[in-house]
């Protein structure tokens, strides 16, 4: 039977509440701050930073699945739609404490281009973050914004290393952030396509 979203709400709950170990929440976010400046001060090329976050998150994110898998217990998710779910409402809510809101893309319109395992029909989804944890006490500076930092860029990664240990390659990247001004933060998370299981050598 499929879970449902509000199974899926209560399971990140459990898990937040009773298997996660906490970390204060201040000192976390300061942590991360300092963590982007240097990195600002190392390359100073905001393009450069946004890389170096991305490529930071998508290792923690490889080691964090198994972490994931292991409290969840969840099995394998049906389609990449049931991903998005399990992303916003477990993911999220058991290692940061929020529960983003996921919007799903409307499916192509039939005829308007052949869908192919590589690129499936209906294959992204958008969270908007209410809250995020990492930009609390944050406030970024006009070259900063001008130079396109995306501060919270460390998410995008964990989100692709965490979904390419169980098969999907996807492309994720941030559309808006309330630190730019704009009204809502948002992560586009895209399906480019699934990956076959690597047999091990010597395996037919």
């Amino acid at each position: 039977m499929a879970t449902t979203s509000k199974q899926y709400k209560a399971i990140g709950d459990d898990i937040w509440k009773s298997r996660t170990e906490k970390i204060n929440a201040e000192l976390f976010a300061l942590t991360y701050g300092a963590l982007v400046v240097q990195l600002i001060q190392d390359y100073e090329d905001y393009a450069e930073v946004n890389k170096q976050l991305e490529k930071m998150g998508y290792n923690i994110g490889t080691r964090l699945i198994e972490d994931f898998l292991a409290r969840s217990a969840l099995g394998r998710c049906a389609d990449f739609r049931e991903v998005g779910e399990v992303v916003a409402k477990v993911g999220f809510k058991s290692f940061l404490n929020i529960t983003p809101t996921v919007t799903h893309s409307q499916p192509q319109p039939s005829g308007s281009r052949p869908p192919s395992q590589a690129n499936p029909t209906g294959s992204s989804f958008i969270l908007t973050l209410d809250e995020n944890p990492l930009a609390e006490f944050v406030e970024l500076p006009e070259e900063a914004l001008e130079g396109g930092l995306w501060f919270s860029n460390v998410l995008c990664g964990v989100l692709r290393g965490a979904l390419e240990m169980v098969q999907m390659q996807v492309q994720a990247e941030f559309l808006s952030d309330v630190l730019k001004g704009d009204e809502s933060t948002q992560i586009q998370v895209r399906l480019l396509k699934y990956l076959e299981e690597e047999v091990p050598v010597g395996d037919d």
